[in-house]
């Protein structure tokens, strides 16, 4: 029997939408495409929508622009869109491969709750409150004054519970972390981090301390270890071997139950050095198997992230 593979944040639309040239059925030029998820096994994979800064200030239209290329370009070939628990059902009884939409970074909502909504209902079902620096709604990690949110960004959080977007704090600063945790807490409704690492195994402010994993652990959210190379391992040339310090040290903070994967791919042109596109996924399943049971090698790949979502997706 084969390994079924979620992933929970890729570029690929990002790079569809500078280069409308692009195939999503097979182009060499995408990390993500229909034929490395076959490859791989990637049952399912969270599309970020992220708007490159060589487009100018973020607008709503970028972010459309986007939910339309994964409908006509990757649903096209044959991508289940998922927005509900339901549609997750039904992927999983027929065998086939679907897309969950998210928003990387708040800025091109231009802060209207209109925008927000109009997303939701065109199939977006996670939102990355920012990109690394400060937005309308919360400073992100690498905003210098480490600010938290706004009074809009706050009421960004409600709005997103309240219809069923699942926040993610992959780039979100420190204080505004904790802020959303306090938020979280008294909503019931977790969020996640769909691509970063231990900040304790490699010292990149974007990666997790371990406060931060333990409050993510306490409040059943996910963190999807993530593939970038200088968030695996310092100043030098990683391998997927690397990750596998990331994985003891989230499971000896009570993790086992939290890990799932968030590669980056197409959001990145240094790669580790036997994962370059999704793939290669089978290659990273044959390596986990060495060092772990497969019951707890399917959970990572595939259980901990479909458990949430079949919880949290409306």
């Amino acid at each position: 029997m084969g390994y079924k593979v979620v992933d929970f944040h890729c570029d690929a639309l990002c790079k569809m939408q500078l280069n409308p040239k692009l195939d999503f059925g097979q182009d060499r030029k995408l990390d993500v495409s229909l034929k490395t998820m076959t490859q791989g096994g990637v049952m399912l994979q969270c599309f970020a929508i992220f708007v490159s800064q060589s487009l100018g200030k973020p607008k709503i239209g970028h972010i459309l622009d986007q939910i339309d290329i994964f409908h006509q370009k990757v649903v096209t070939k044959g991508i289940n869109p998922i927005r509900t628990a339901e549609d997750l059902v039904s992927l999983e009884q027929t065998g086939g491969r679907g897309g969950i939409l998210s928003v990387e970074g708040a800025d091109g909502l231009e802060g209207n709750m209109f925008y927000v909504r109009l997303c939701y209902e065109r199939g977006v079902r996670f939102l990355g409150l920012t990109w690394n620096f400060s937005n309308w709604a919360a400073d992100g990690i690498m905003e210098v004054r480490n600010g938290g949110f706004t009074p809009q960004g706050v009421e960004l959080v409600k709005v997103c519970n309240e219809l069923g977007i699942t926040l993610d704090v992959s780039h979100l600063s420190q204080k505004g972390f904790w802020e959303l945790v306090e938020l979280s807490t008294e909503s019931g409704r977790p969020f996640i981090a769909s691509h970063s690492n231990a900040y304790q195994v490699c010292a990149h402010a974007r990666n997790l301390r371990n406060e931060q994993i333990k409050a993510i652990i306490s409040l059943d959210g996910r963190i999807g270890l993530t593939f970038v190379p200088w968030f695996v391992q310092e100043g030098k040339h990683p391998s997927s071997k690397d990750l596998l310090l990331h994985i003891e040290h989230i499971c000896s903070l009570g993790g086992e139950h939290t890990l799932m994967f968030g590669s980056d791919f197409d959001g990145i042109e240094t790669y580790l050095s036997d994962l370059k596109h999704s793939g290669d996924y089978a290659r990273w399943v044959e390596t986990l198997l060495v060092h772990y049971p497969e019951k707890l090698v399917r959970q990572w790949l595939y259980g901990n992230a479909v458990s949430f979502l079949k919880i949290w997706l409306p």
